[in-house]
Parts: C-alpha cells; sequence; structure tokens
C-alpha cells in the first residue's frame, strides 16, 4: 500500500521505545524534569497511550 517502509519502520520503533520508557517511569516512579518542571505522572500516562497507539499503527502498516 505504501512504499515509505523505511519511515514507518523507524516511527514504530522510535514509538515503541517512547512507550517502554513512560511505562518504566509509571511502574518504578521515576521522577522527570524539564528546565525545572517536574513532569506529572498523568503525563505518563497519555504519552504510553499515545505512543503506543502509534506504534501499533506503524506496526500495522509494515505488515500490509
Amino acid at each position: 500500500m505504501n512504499n515509505n517502509k523505511g519511515f514507518h519502520r523507524i516511527v514504530a520503533v522510535v514509538a515503541s521505545i517512547i512507550t517502554v520508557l513512560h511505562l518504566l517511569r509509571l511502574v518504578y516512579g521515576w521522577e522527570a524534569a524539564i528546565g525545572g518542571w517536574m513532569v506529572p505522572m498523568w503525563l505518563s500516562v497519555v504519552a504510553v497511550v499515545l505512543f503506543g497507539w502509534l506504534a501499533w499503527k506503524a506496526f500495522g502498516i509494515l505488515k500490509q
């Protein structure tokens, strides 16, 4: 369907890594700060859902 398999592979891998890192943050309670701003845990929940969905869709495109 799409000739951009390399692009979709990169998106799938990067989104998977981001998902796993946010899951680990939630499981282990790691704190994260950006420029002195403490990132709330609920933001990692949102990231897991969004990037998990993105990885799932990108891997699905690769199967076609």
